[in-house]
């Protein structure tokens, strides 16, 4: 099966490497990575034991060609740019499988492709891009997939059966809509209040933005102080309740589960802390917006999302604004 990555950072880097270590042809578009991973290989540290692979490393999509699969892990602020680094891997058997965060990119890839081609993966794993080449993977990495829009088909096992045999774990669900919200209610909390937590909690309640910001808090921070915690819970609570009101079933007692795996995995710095740090556009349309907008849509009360979400646009325009300042001074 020939396989094309679009967007081989962390994730991309970390799946597609691990189908390239079964025998799979893999083949990365890469533009930042690309002379380090031709010369060097794509290198994953993991305690699951450290490999290196060699596969083939392309800087324009045209190189790559038609693809039976092709893993879309761009960040989503890249989505203006889907046809162009698409469309040139799309055949007529092709499938795509977006491995984004939030909600939206599967209809936005749809309205470009045709629904029928379009699956979604979730992927549950900590893991960060350290250098040009290298993925470092601290723990989990289970990808629930599904169709977009419809049950799932043989493809859709045939593909789960695939990554199974690369060693990640794969479950097929049938309703992808509901674990895109599963997977909101640890995403929502621990990437927006760490950002958040720069401003303090005051600002969170509503008091002003601090001339000086702080540090982006990792997970363990977050947990580590009761009135973080109570946020991070509140939120929790907040997502499952909106996914329920549209029918999804989420259970209340998965914002607790989430919340003690996260504890046990000690200091871990969310993407969006990364982007936010690097000084990065962060993923809010697809992260926080769309899913503030959908609560709103059907009358569900968010008043925790509203505020981060609030927070974060201010924090992120005044970060945006003083770049811009010292990018104009000679």
């Amino acid at each position: 099966m020939k396989i094309g990555v679009i967007g081989a950072g962390a994730v991309g880097g970390f799946y597609g490497g691990k189908l390239c270590r079964t025998g799979e042809d893999v083949h990365f578009l890469l533009r930042g990575d690309y002379e380090a991973v031709k010369s060097n290989g794509l290198r994953i540290q993991s305690p699951e034991g450290d490999f290196t692979v060699n596969p083939p490393a392309h800087d324009t999509p045209e190189a790559i060609g038609p693809c039976d699969l092709v893993l879309v892990a761009l960040k989503s602020t890249a989505n203006e740019h889907y046809a162009k680094l698409i469309s040139p891997l799309v055949g007529k058997r092709t499938a795509i499988l977006c491995l984004q965060n939030g909600l939206g990119n599967c209809e936005q890839l749809a309205e470009l492709f045709g629904a029928e081609k379009i699956l979604g993966g979730l992927c549950f794993v900590c893991l960060n891009r350290t250098a040009p080449g290298v993925i470092q993977h601290l723990a989990f990495g289970k990808i629930i997939m599904g169709e977009h829009t419809r049950p799932p088909q043989k493809r859709t096992r045939a593909f789960a059966a695939l990554f199974k045999e690369s060693g990640v774990p794969c479950a097929v669900v049938d309703n992808l809509e509901q674990g895109l919200w599963e997977k909101l209610v640890w995403n929502i909390p621990f990437n927006g209040l760490g950002v958040a937590a720069a401003a303090g909690l005051p600002a969170l309640e509503g008091a002003p933005i601090p001339e000086s910001l702080g540090s982006v808090w990792p997970t363990d921070q977050l947990l580590a102080d009761p009135k973080w915690e109570n946020w991070v819970r509140a939120l929790m609570d907040e997502i499952i309740t909106a996914a329920n009101a549209k029918g999804l079933a989420l259970d209340p007692a998965l914002a607790n589960a989430m919340i003690e795996r996260t504890r046990a995995m000690g200091e871990y710095r969310a993407s969006t802390l990364i982007d936010f740090e690097n000084g990065q556009p962060l993923e809010m349309e697809t992260m926080f917006h769309e899913p503030l907008r959908q609560a709103q849509a059907i009358g569900v009360p968010v008043p925790r999302l509203e505020a981060l979400v609030n927070l974060i646009s201010k924090i992120t325009h005044k970060t945006c604004t003083k770049n811009r300042k010292l990018d104009s001074n000679p």
